[in-house]
């Protein structure tokens, strides 16, 4: 009988950086995906920016945004007339490394995570589906199904990363209350000539039709989203592109020579009452599911992924207690809610139909967007947004302190001064220390003793606009979050942190 820390049901981006993390920790991790191979077609395209900083804690960032296309702004059209335009570079070139939208199609995107498993020694099992669990309180004993028969093996623990359909979630009887919105929703990936796209994304409003164009690889290849309205709003798959009206296409002079993939399905918001039942958990689609608009599902997944993945690790060297695992639905809960209440009020207000509705969407909307991006400070709140530079876990458990304008439970600002980049790739997944100015030679041995990695930043005028406070600590998640903030840097400060969290091996 096979024996791992994890099982990791479901081999999609969310299971694979699951894996990854884990691996990196030393985790003996088990993937098992019924397919009998990785996706061959793109679906999720964007990858955020806040996912590529966390890319860099495993050193793939700099290959994954290699291998795709950063768009560099955004373009709001009605009737063929573009009426807004958002720059990325110029709203987010203070905030993050990566001021854009990486779109990376799905399936290039899961053969890399894949590439880099097999580097850390872990092989996706494919063709091995899961088809039963029990929960045994200090271990989870799951059988698996496979073209040579039924098999056993043993996990510390479980990961569902297994799909809106989830198997996981069903055998939990976790709930997963939300609804289905009325259109037909299509995606596309096409060949496209006519419009030059260049290197951003067009968002197209009409009274017939709501178009998404986001431009990929070269040569005109492009994915396009829209819905499918009217009496052509039938049942997924029973639609071909040719079903799909064309006017909002011909408006932006888009002219379609070949359709590479083309796909139909209705669109859910739907939010778990459960992320964790004892020793299994649930993450990605398999907990939420919501509207594409802003590019939020496959990210959001990823992001439920690294926030467990490093409490996994912790739990199972010994160095926390079990009730660090309670966070994970602490802070991710709370997240997907707004998300999922974000994304439905934006594809509810994109797909309304009626006079007032097209008046709004076509006339007020883009004047109000035109002049809003016109701000810097609207520019960049709006870059945060899609970005997930603006997650925040204040009222974690795990949250404490402020110092300067930084409270714990904040995203790490990033600063680059004198060559040094606190976002630059860790020795290793663990805690830090940060001190932006002098560290007191009593807190370095103390870190030193305690095995904390300490992290000193000559201090400038970056550090003093991203908020930092001179001089004091900042104890920094391995996910890159501000546990506590101390302004008096004080050893005993962070000793007490770790000992009223049950970490052992820092208290």
């Amino acid at each position: 009988m096979e024996d791992y820390d994890v099982l990791i049901a479901g081999a999609g981006p969310t299971g694979l950086v699951l894996g990854l993390w884990l691996a990196h920790q030393g985790i003996r991790v088990g993937i098992v995906d019924k397919a009998a191979e990785p996706g061959t077609t793109s679906r999720a395209m964007a990858v955020q920016a806040r996912i590529l900083e966390l890319y860099r804690q495993v050193g793939i960032a700099d290959e994954v945004v290699a291998e795709g296309a950063p768009a560099e702004a955004i373009n709001l059209w009605v009737k063929g007339k573009r009426k807004a335009h958002l720059n990325f570079l110029s709203a987010g070139s203070r905030v993050t490394p990566y001021p854009f939208v990486l779109i990376y199609p799905q399936d290039r995107h899961e053969r890399l995570l894949e590439r880099r498993l097999q580097l850390a020694g872990v092989e996706v099992q494919r063709q091995t589906e899961l088809v039963e669990f029990d929960d045994q309180g200090d271990k989870v004993v799951a059988r698996l199904r496979t073209p040579q028969g039924e098999r056993e093996c043993t996990a510390r623990f479980l990961a569902g990363c297994d799909g809106a359909h989830s198997f996981v979630r069903h055998k939990l009887g976790a709930g997963f209350p939300g609804g289905t919105y009325a259109h037909l929703f299509y995606v596309a990936d096409v060949q496209i000539h006519g419009m030059d796209p260049g290197k951003e994304v067009h968002a197209s409003l009409d009274t017939s039709d709501f178009l998404l164009l986001f431009p990929y690889g070269s040569e005109g290849r492009a994915r396009l989203i829209g819905t499918i309205r009217g009496d052509r709003d039938d049942q997924p798959g029973t639609q071909s592109f040719d079903d799909v009206s064309h006017k909002a296409m011909e408006r932006l002079g888009v002219k379609v020579g070949q359709v590479y993939w083309f796909s139909t399905y209705r669109v859910h918001h739907r939010v778990t009452d459960q992320y964790r039942h004892g020793r299994a958990f649930l993450l990605g689609d398999a907990a939420h599911v919501h509207s594409p608009a802003g590019g939020q599902g496959m990210n959001t997944g990823i992001g439920d992924a690294i926030n467990l993945a490093w409490k996994l690790g912790g739990v199972l060297r010994g160095d926390a207690s079990d009730a660090l695992l309670d966070t994970y639905k602490a802070e991710r809960l709370a997240f997907a809610r707004r998300l999922v209440d974000t994304t439905d009020r934006a594809f509810t207000f994109i797909t309304a139909e009626g006079g007032v509705a097209d008046f709004v969407r076509m006339h007020i909307a883009p004047t109000v967007a035109s002049a809003a991006y016109s701000l810097d400070a609207v520019r960049e709140f709006v870059f945060r947004m899609i970005s997930q530079t603006t997650i925040q876990y204040h009222d974690s458990p795990l949250s404490d302190g402020i110092a300067g304008a930084i409270k714990g439970g904040d995203r790490l600002p990033w600063a680059v001064h004198d060559g040094q980049d606190n976002y630059a790739t860790p020795a290793r997944i663990d805690w830090q220390v940060h001190v932006y100015g002098e560290a007191r030679e009593a807190l370095r041995e103390w870190c030193l003793r305690h095995g904390l990695q300490v992290q000193v930043f000559r201090w400038g005028k970056v550090h003093e606009d991203a908020g930092f406070e001179r001089n004091a600590v900042y104890l920094v998640r391995p996910d890159y979050y501000v546990g506590l903030s101390d302004p008096t840097a004080s050893c005993d400060a962070i000793a007490g942190y770790f000992a009223d969290r049950e970490f052992r091996r820092y208290s």
